[in-house]
């Protein structure tokens, strides 16, 4: 039984969620619902230092399957600064299937 991308998406959503909530606390849950749209640096306002920690919590939850690195490493800083948790959520699914 395979799971659809939508529900293995949200499923991978939830995972960041948590991941988030590791590193900068559950208090922003109270200011901010987390979707696939809500971005790391306008809605979380994530400082770097915590960017970098979900990027390290996040090798730890895929065992390395995701190179989270790599993956920043092909935008532009524009694409970063406005990179949303649905596209972080895509590129850990299309890691996870290769």
């Amino acid at each position: 039984m395979s799971i659809t991308p939508t529900i293995e998406l949200s499923t991978i959503v939830d995972d960041i969620t948590a991941l988030l909530v590791d590193v900068i606390g559950d208090e922003f849950l109270l200011d901010v619902e987390v979707t696939a749209e809500t971005t790391f640096s306008h809605d979380l306002e994530l400082e770097s230092i915590e960017f970098v920690a979900v990027a390290e919590k996040l090798q730890e939850r895929y065992a390395g399957r995701v190179d989270f690195t790599a993956f920043l490493a092909g935008l532009e800083i524009d694409e970063i600064l406005a990179l949303s948790i649905g596209q972080l959520a895509g590129h850990i699914a299309r890691s996870l299937e290769a």
